[in-house]
């Protein structure tokens, strides 16, 4: 679970995706949690989704585009753990540790690259 592939970014959102996948057992057992999980999951397994279909992006405006698209999933993603962990339903927080710091600097990431992407078009 430590082991990052710092440049390769795909790799990266896949593991994140599953890292949820396999800590959404650290969560209290209710309906806010699992209305939230559901989500938690369809968010970051969309980013993975939407970069994958970034890389076969057909011109520089789509490729920013799908970017974009990536960064709103893992935008929605981080405030939904923001909220799960304000409701206290996170029980076992070090399972967290690594989303929490992973989905930090993949939004750092995401946005220097549409902001740099966006910089050549000019």
């Amino acid at each position: 679970m430590e082991k990052k592939y710092k440049y390769d970014l795909q790799k990266r959102l896949v593991i994140f995706s599953a890292e949820i996948i396999k800590s959404v057992q650290a969560l209290h057992k209710n309906y806010a949690a699992e209305h939230l999980t559901k989500q938690l999951i369809r968010s970051a397994s969309s980013a993975a989704l939407n970069y994958g279909e970034a890389q076969s992006a057909e011109s520089r405006k789509d490729f920013i585009h799908k970017m974009k698209l990536s960064l709103k999933e893992l935008r929605e993603t981080q405030v939904n753990l923001e909220i799960l962990n304000e409701a206290d339903l996170i029980k076992d927080h070090q399972k967290f540790e690594f989303i929490i710091k992973e989905i930090k600097e993949l939004v750092a990431i995401f946005t220097t690259s549409i902001q740099t992407s966006k910089n050549k078009e000019i």
